[in-house]
């Protein structure tokens, strides 16, 4: 295997570890900013099984970064709300959202089909003649230096013919997954939330229409705890928890699945025991080798966010790792990414686990309890907005968030509203492209105006955009990342300490 034997003065940019949907973001990330890099995945083709179904709005737009969007909007369905219902299937509450779209101008929920994002995703990247994508490799081990700033040695074997090389890279990045190399490659271990259920995991195909909500189900019941979603045209999904020394193959599949189908004929294309688990690795950065997706943190599945936390760790890692390689930034901006991206992950992976024991949690007695309890809360005005939410947490405070004791912007993402353009509306990332932003009203003063020709920051005017107005509130301006995360809004007297961690 010649062809991948890369010796360490020739080692390119980056290597990426598996060719998911965390590992493609990043690699057409990066390949945006013209930093090069090789995608090792063991299968040849994308895998054909479903498994993640649901991704937000926040994550959506770093879809929109990476162009297909538009596409993915043709191949998922925006979900109406939450409906809460017993064992008998009758409804507990419902939570319905007024409007679909939300403030970062794509649909707040939304189900669709991992191997058909995939394709998506593997069509995007065939454009960028930076990215390598070489099916059918798996890695071996990672070799890494005694010098953070030396070539990474990633050893892999052609699943065709057995033929083991090795290629350098001055960057690795991690995507492989729960059962990480990667991870066990920088020493790191994962640390348990204390959370971990065994559930049967069914997807079907219907050619004959089910008469269902256009919404996610989640049947609150202590002695089968189930979840029920309609993710396409003839696609549908059941998650049922598995009882204490139950196997996979033990449920009757047809008296489960009955309640919805009516006895409808369905083609089952997966049933598989997943054992839902809260945890986060210890560590995720050795040197110039990082950990994403999986192999960083696994997220039990109620608020859907296992894939898009993977999605915000390549929105939140590349243009660092970018800025790094290509010498307009200094190193220690790589510093940055697990101390914003852990607490965030890790946060994300509390709620869920409460969330869970919330709809399922506390046997029989439980069960009451959260009957009534749910039932009254549906109707205190704002509890729908709350249950709702798609917001993700703020960042800490550090040197690229400066947050101020007024200062409410600083940490959270900017909305994404459309904004009048010479040529025509626009989606505010769209005007941004891949940079820094400044976003301002009135004429823009000193201190953002320098931290602009600083940056290479593009200036955008909130004046004709209520929305934007409306988001700065007492803030003159905002100082917004390539990630879309807010630096700090103006009068602001820590925009230095982020300005100094890049080249004039």
């Amino acid at each position: 295997m010649a062809a991948m034997t890369v010796p360490p003065a020739e080692a390119l940019p980056v290597v990426v570890v598996g060719a998911g949907p965390t590992g493609l973001t990043s690699a057409i990330l990066l390949a945006r900013r013209g930093v090069r890099s090789v995608v090792l995945e063991r299968h040849r083709d994308v895998y054909p099984l479903p498994r993640a179904v649901h991704l937000d709005d926040e994550v959506v737009r770093i879809l929109q970064r990476v162009g297909v969007a538009e596409g993915f909007r043709a191949i998922s369905r925006p979900v109406a709300g939450l409906r809460l219902v017993d064992g008998g299937l009758r409804t507990i509450v419902e939570f319905r959202r007024d409007s679909l779209e939300g403030a970062h101008g794509w649909p707040q929920a939304n189900l669709f089909d991992q191997p058909d994002l995939e394709r998506l995703l593997r069509a995007a990247a065939a454009e960028h003649p930076e990215i390598d994508l070489r099916g059918g490799h798996e890695v071996v081990r990672a070799q890494l230096p005694a010098n953070p700033r030396d070539p990474v040695r990633v050893h892999v074997r052609d699943l065709g013919t057995g033929a083991v090389g090795h290629v350098d890279a001055r960057a690795l990045l991690g995507c492989d997954g729960a059962n990480s190399p990667t991870r066990a490659a920088i020493g790191a271990a994962m640390r348990d939330l204390r959370f971990e259920e065994r559930w049967l995991v069914v997807d079907v195909l219907c050619p004959t229409r089910l008469d269902v909500w256009n919404g996610v189900h989640q049947v609150c019941d202590p002695h089968r705890a189930a979840t029920f979603m309609q993710v396409g045209a003839e696609r549908y999904r059941w998650e049922f928890r598995l009882r204490e020394g139950e196997t996979s193959a033990d449920p009757d599949l047809d008296a489960l699945l009955h309640p919805w189908t009516g006895g409808a004929e369905v083609e089952v294309l997966r049933r598989a025991e997943y054992t839902f688990r809260a945890q986060v690795a210890d560590r995720w950065r050795r040197g110039r080798t990082f950990l994403l997706g999986d192999a960083a943190h696994l997220t039990p599945p109620f608020i859907g966010q296992g894939l898009g936390s993977g999605l915000r760790d390549a929105a939140n890692l590349t243009w660092k790792l970018a800025a790094v390689l290509t010498g307009t930034a200094d190193e220690c901006l790589l510093d940055t990414y697990e101390p914003e991206r852990r607490p965030h992950a890790t946060t994300m992976i509390r709620t869920a686990v409460a969330v869970g024991w919330a709809m399922t949690g506390g046997g029989p007695l439980g069960a009451t309890v959260r009957r009534r309890a749910i039932a009254g809360a549906g109707r205190i005005p704002g509890v729908t907005d709350l249950v709702l939410k798609t917001t993700s947490p703020r960042l800490r405070r550090g040197p690229l968030v400066r947050t101020g004791p007024r200062d409410r912007l600083a940490g959270t993402l900017c909305p994404q509203p459309r904004i009048p353009t010479p040529t025509g509306p626009r989606r505010l990332d769209d005007v941004l492209g891949d940079a820094f932003g400044i976003i301002h009203r009135g004429p823009i003063e000193p201190a953002p105006a320098t931290t602009a020709r600083r940056l290479g920051a593009v200036v955008v005017r909130a004046d004709g955009c209520p929305e934007l107005l409306r988001w700065l509130g007492r803030s003159r301006a905002a100082l917004i990342r390539p990630d879309r995360v807010v630096v700090t809004g103006f009068p602001s007297q820590d925009v230095p300490t982020c300005v100094e961690l890049f080249s004039a």
